[in-house]
This record gives structure tokens, C-alpha cells and sequence, in this order.
């Protein structure tokens, strides 16, 4: 199967911890990355698709983050 995630954060150093903690667990980039303007919290937010074959069936209660 072929899971997928979005991962999100703000504009910091925490997104490219969070994208590369990612890729260190075998996902892979999907696409480019986005950026939005937080405007409730006057903050830019960035988000990156990764994807990632494994071994399992789908189901709503997956937890996608442990895979």
C-alpha cells in the first residue's frame, strides 16, 4: 500500500525537522512544498507531502505517523 501524509508546521526550523525526521523513516517528498499565512496568528505555516510503500492493509485507524 501506499501511504500518505501532510505534514504542517510553522515556518521554523521544526518543519525541516519534522520533513527530515520523515525522510530518515523511509518516507518520500511528494510534490513541493506550500506556504500560508497564518492570519488568526500572524504566522507563515509550510506543508510538504510525503508518501511512503509499506506493508499493510488501509484502515481508518491506521496511524499513519508510526508506519
Amino acid at each position: 500500500m501506499r501511504a500518505y501524509r501532510f505534514l504542517t508546521e510553522d515556518d521554523t526550523a521544526a518543519f525541516c525537522h519534522k520533513v527530515t525526521e520523515a525522510l530518515s523513516k523511509g518516507w518520500e517528498l511528494y510534490g513541493p512544498p506550500v506556504y500560508a499565512f497564518d492570519a488568526a496568528r500572524g504566522v507563515m505555516r509550510c506543508g510538504q507531502a510525503v508518501v511512503k510503500e509499506v506493508e499493510a492493509v488501509y484502515s481508518p485507524d491506521l496511524k499513519l505517523g508510526s508506519l
